[in-house]
């Protein structure tokens, strides 16, 4: 399974000052769907890793999820969605939503890791 990227995703009462404060930043949005918007930098990644720079940094600013039942507090992208949860499923991972089709367009499910977090894992379809 190879990741494609990680995105942090930060609840907000008030993404449009949130907007703002990390436009300051250099951020600027590159998705926007009324409950969720991504925040991209200019630059192309670290340099390091088996995708070499390819990818922009990123942030996602969320009022909720629009079918999920929590915000989670980070998105993996990978290029398996149907390995990634049954590798889990079969390590005994506590799974919260299971793999559906969302009609933006990805592949997930839900995950929460051994320190309580939620792990959105998508792929684009």
């Amino acid at each position: 399974m190879h990741v494609r990227r990680v995105v942090p995703n930060l609840r907000t009462e008030d993404p449009e000052a949130c907007g703002a404060f990390y436009a300051r930043l250099g951020l600027t949005p590159a998705m926007d769907m009324g409950w969720i918007t991504t925040l991209t930098g200019t630059g192309t990644g670290t340099g390091t890793g088996t995708d070499s720079g390819t990818a922009p940094a990123q942030l996602s600013l969320m009022t909720e999820d629009l079918t999920g039942p929590v915000v989670p507090d980070l998105s993996i992208e990978v290029d398996d969605v149907d390995a990634a949860y049954e590798e889990l499923r079969a390590g005994g991972a506590e799974l919260l939503f299971p793999v559906r089709d969302e009609e933006w367009g990805v592949r997930r499910f839900f995950v929460r890791d051994p320190d309580g977090r939620v792990v959105n894992v998508l792929g684009h379809r």
